[in-house]
């Protein structure tokens, strides 16, 4: 796990993205011992307190959960949740933003496809090597 701290993102806010990241990629599987924040804290020479907002926005998100007398866990339907929030929340500004330059430089909707479509052939090609 790593932040920036030249980012202009709060570091609670990479703390807790980067927690959603390991969840989405399976190294942290539902059920799973969450890390903590002591443990985060230390191995990213921030406040605790910063660690504890970060995991804390994943609990009241339903991400994470809290066992009394155990360590954070990954709550079940965890990865659902998170992959229904990033299309519906990153894919969909992305896609924004795609139609917004791409008519900024005249793209139709056919060309804005076909681009796409070559960056995915391209992109196969390549985690084919």
């Amino acid at each position: 796990m790593k932040i920036s701290f030249d980012s202009l993102k709060p570091a609670y806010i990479q703390i807790a993205e980067a927690i959603e990241d390991d969840i989405i990629s399976g190294k942290l599987p539902e059920g799973s011992a969450a890390y903590s924040q002591l443990i985060i804290a230390r191995e990213l020479a921030v406040n605790p307190a910063t660690a504890a907002k970060g995991i804390n926005m994943l609990v009241s998100k339903g991400i994470l959960e809290k066992q009394r007398g155990a360590s954070m866990t990954v709550a079940f339907g965890a990865l659902k949740l998170l992959l229904k929030e990033r299309r519906e929340k990153h894919f969909h500004e992305m896609i924004s933003n795609l139609v917004s330059e791409a008519g900024k430089i005249n793209l139709s909707e056919d060309e804005i496809i076909d681009e796409i479509r070559k960056f995915c052939r391209s992109t196969e090609e390549k985690n084919d090597e």
